[in-house]
């Protein structure tokens, strides 16, 4: 698994718990890599990652719902809530990296930890935020 690939599934990991247990994500993420050392860069990638997402929360939740036909932010599956959530954060402030990347990766995640429809779903979802939110400014 590549750097940035594995960063993503850690983060996504880490999210997820932050969400359940409500602990402090700067607790689990010293937790974890106490127990789980990682190479630097993913380290820092994870960090990126999961300090965005908490950081820009609201925006990112408010994008998604407005994609979501019919559901309520908080009645999407945890993992596939998370999934989403790393994804915009990456479409929308990660400049460096390639939308479809980003999609991708994502997809990738849905389909290791998601239901049986979570690819189809996420894969929607982001489709529909690049197309009409971010197209125009990453091309």
């Amino acid at each position: 698994m590549r750097l940035r690939s594995k960063a993503r599934d850690i983060a996504l990991c880490l999210l997820y718990q932050t969400e359940i247990t409500k602990v402090d994500f700067r607790q689990i993420i010293l937790t974890y890599l106490k127990n789980i050392p990682q190479k630097q860069e993913i380290v820092d990638f994870l960090t990126i990652l999961i300090e965005g997402v908490i950081k820009n929360l609201k925006e990112i939740d408010s994008l998604v719902k407005k994609y979501v036909k019919n559901w309520e932010i908080e009645r999407i599956a945890y993992i596939d809530r998370n999934i989403l959530r790393i994804a915009c954060f990456e479409l929308i402030y990660l400049e460096d990296i390639p939308p479809k990347v980003s999609i991708n990766e994502a997809i990738e995640l849905a389909k290791r930890y998601g239901d049986i429809d979570s690819p189809r779903f996420v894969n929607g979802i982001l489709d529909k935020i690049y197309k009409i939110e971010c197209k125009n400014s990453k091309e």
